[in-house]
């Protein structure tokens, strides 16, 4: 790592202190386009400074001409904007709220220069990524650095708030998503089902640095546990780069077939707990492609929903924000990971080789 970009890893790593008012909440995300026309100048910004196949990105494009071009996304993040600024309201909370991409427009420099120009000072940043890993949270800080140094002097100074796998709320969200999808299986299925929970494959590498698999394992008990459901696997959807690299598996794909040859399961219940919104990876892999292949098996399967707007979700993140802005507030968390720290460490999640093709959202 260069000089240059330890300097501002620094100082937005530097431990957060409690004696300062915020501005404002900074909601930040992968961002999507919606339109067929953005989808590859979208895609193009995913993979700047990567070296993949035009043939590699067209792929993908067609994972998003399958739904017009649009991917959901943006649109959740607005309603989630909308339910928040609601939440905050009604709880004595009066706080602007900006939005800033990492891929696509809003892009977070736009964002932080219309903070600046705003007078907006501070602000308390929600990234939309439950889980610790490189690219679900040290990137996001390094995206912010950037975008900072990018406007200059006077630029707001942002403290992202911490990973939230096991904040209660989000659990609570999280199992009643997959009670729902139980009680969505025909009767008959009922009896022998299998939860199948999904998130997104990343380098073993990336995950031998982090917390990341230990995280979704914490999740997966404590979801398993409330539903008394002991015929469960965790699996992984959305691998990318080269097969000669290892990724985390097994892939959900690999597995649904698994569940029919072995007869493990008269039914599924897909559960992508690793994903707070049905974007693109989510209707693609699983509602496209993961559903073909469990018609062809002739296996019965339901998709539990992502967390996405649930007033709980939305009364978690004002958890959050109370809980950054008033010294000594309860810091609640499941299970016995705790809750993560506000600061990350600057060694924490540290990056690796890119992946060679795009996430979708």
């Amino acid at each position: 790592m260069t000089t240059e970009l330890r300097r501002p890893l620094r100082e937005i790593f530097k431990p957060i202190s409690f004696d300062m008012n915020y501005d404002a909440v900074l909601v930040v995300s992968f961002g999507g386009p919606e339109s067929k026309e953005e989808v590859i100048p979208f895609l193009e910004t995913v993979l700047r400074g990567r070296n993949v196949p035009r043939e590699r990105l067209l792929t993908v494009a067609e994972h998003y001409y399958h739904f017009d071009g649009k991917s959901p996304i943006n649109q959740q993040i607005r309603d989630l904007i909308a339910a928040l600024r609601t939440e905050l309201e009604q709880n004595g909370l009066k706080l602007p709220i900006y939005w800033g991409n990492r891929n696509w427009h809003p892009f977070l420099t736009e964002t932080l220069q219309k903070m600046k120009d705003d007078g907006i000072r501070r602000a308390v940043g929600f990234v939309t990524s439950a889980y610790s890993s490189y690219s679900g949270c040290r990137q996001y800080l390094e995206d912010i650095a950037r975008a900072q140094r990018e406007v200059g002097v006077g630029a707001p100074e942002v403290d992202k708030l911490r990973a939230f796998f096991n904040h209660p709320l989000y659990v609570e969200v999280t199992i009643e998503r997959v009670r729902d999808a139980l009680r969505a299986l025909p009767a008959e299925a009922r009896q022998n089902v299998q939860i199948i929970y999904t998130a997104h494959s990343i380098p073993v590498a990336m995950a031998d640095t982090s917390d990341y698999v230990r995280q979704l394992e914490e999740v997966r008990r404590l979801v398993s546990e409330s539903l008394g459901q002991k015929n469960e696997a965790l699996v992984y959807q959305s691998r990318s780069g080269s097969p000669g690299q290892p990724w985390l598996g097994p892939d959900v794909l690999e597995h649904l077939r698994e569940v029919k040859a072995k007869n493990l399961a008269s039914a599924v219940v897909l559960a992508p707990i690793g994903f707070v919104s049905d974007h693109m990876e989510v209707l693609y892999d699983l509602d496209v492609e993961a559903a073909q292949l469990c018609d062809s098996l002739s296996l019965p399967k339901v998709r539990a929903k992502t967390v996405e707007g649930h007033p709980k979700f939305v009364g978690m993140i004002r958890e959050l924000i109370l809980e950054r802005t008033n010294l000594g507030s309860e810091r609640r968390a499941l299970g016995v990971l705790g809750a993560r720290p506000d600061s990350c460490a600057q060694d924490c999640c540290p990056t690796m080789q890119r992946p060679a093709r795009p996430h979708a959202s």
